[in-house]
């Protein structure tokens, strides 16, 4: 009971916190949206904890936690630091959390999507030459960095597959997050209404997504 206790307050207290941050963004409160973002990802690994909580936690839950430690110091560093330096350190960080995230999904590769549907393969290659195009031309010296990230995220979100079609579809998210953002500095046409919003809403939900997956994984 204790447990379950747990589990509940722990997605209680990272869906609210996910709400606040999500409202702030629509209402432009950026130093409430300021303070939330450092909070998601904490509740996010709380609530993963509480899941696994009670037996030895097996090596993709134990990656995908530092994971989201590196998720939350891209959160978080790019506030100390300012311009070129503040967006280098939030991909740097970024790129450490898909390079852990594909780590802990490779010993699944087995079921991910190059293998069980090697079709896909062309989908997401597309995907990646079409952010890449669009992102070039602004892009610069910072080309190489922005080819690395996105042949990250394709990576790990191909390997996520492997457990199971939640964490495939939180993979898939967690690239289309994150190429907007890449579209956002590098593709100046790219204003959607409530850019904000669409970001960190998708941001939030693949994160959820995969942390879901983990935890149904680990199960006995």
């Amino acid at each position: 009971m204790r447990a379950k206790t747990l589990v509940s307050t722990t997605a209680a207290v990272a869906a609210t916190v996910s709400i606040v941050h999500l409202a702030a963004q629509l209402t432009d409160r950026d130093g409430l949206a300021d303070v939330t973002q450092v909070m998601l990802m904490p509740t996010v690994a709380g609530w993963l904890a509480a899941r696994t909580s009670g037996v030895p936690r097996p090596r993709i839950v134990r990656r995908f936690l530092l994971g989201l430690g590196f998720s939350w110091l891209g959160d978080t560093a790019p506030r100390f630091l300012d311009g070129d330096a503040g967006f280098l350190a939030m991909v740097g960080f970024f790129l450490v959390a898909q390079v852990v995230y594909a780590s802990a999904f490779w010993p699944l590769r087995q079921g991910s999507a190059a293998v069980r549907a090697p079709w896909s393969l062309l989908a997401y290659a597309a995907a990646l030459v079409m952010i890449v195009a669009l992102c070039a031309g602004e892009a610069g010296p910072l080309l190489p960095a922005l080819l690395v990230y996105a042949g990250a995220l394709v990576t790990t979100s191909v390997l996520a597959w492997g457990a199971g079609p939640v964490a495939g579809v939180g993979g898939v998210v967690f690239l289309a997050s994150d190429a907007m953002i890449g579209l956002r500095a590098f593709a100046p046409s790219f204003d959607p209404p409530q850019e904000g919003f669409l970001i960190m809403s998708t941001y939030i939900a693949a994160q959820v997504l995969l942390a879901h997956a983990v935890a149904q994984h680990a199960q006995p």
